[in-house]
């Protein structure tokens, strides 16, 4: 894998989470949102327009050589907000909570400070 990249691309990332899943925060509370839920109020493809924004650094990183097992974690919490997100209301609240871009940047970030081996 390139780790130089996957470096690069979890960068990206992490600024893409702060925007998508808590860039803003709720006056009087510690709730915090991103653009997701937002999005998601868009009837019809909000929560497909957040999901694809996500969708593409998992292609990346497939094209870094990041292992099955990651890119599927990844991908089902993509596949999670996307489907459960797509509530009316109910799925805006859940993305709230849910955050998967921010998650998929925790995996890739724990995946890349394990020891290499060999």
């Amino acid at each position: 894998m390139d780790r130089e990249a996957a470096f690069q691309t979890l960068q990206a990332m992490e600024h893409l989470a702060s925007w998508m899943d808590d860039r803003f925060r709720i006056p009087g509370t510690s709730i915090r949102f991103g653009l997701d839920p937002v999005m998601g109020l868009v009837p019809g493809g909000g929560d497909t327009v957040s999901a694809a924004i996500g969708a593409y650094s998992l292609w990346r990183l497939r094209g870094l050589g990041l292992p099955g097992p990651v890119l599927a974690q990844m991908t089902g919490n993509l596949l999670i907000d996307w489907w459960v997100g797509a509530i009316p209301l109910a799925g805006d609240l859940f993305d709230v909570g849910f955050k998967a871009h921010r998650r998929n940047a925790r995996l890739l970030r724990r995946h890349l400070e394990q020891p290499q081996a060999g």
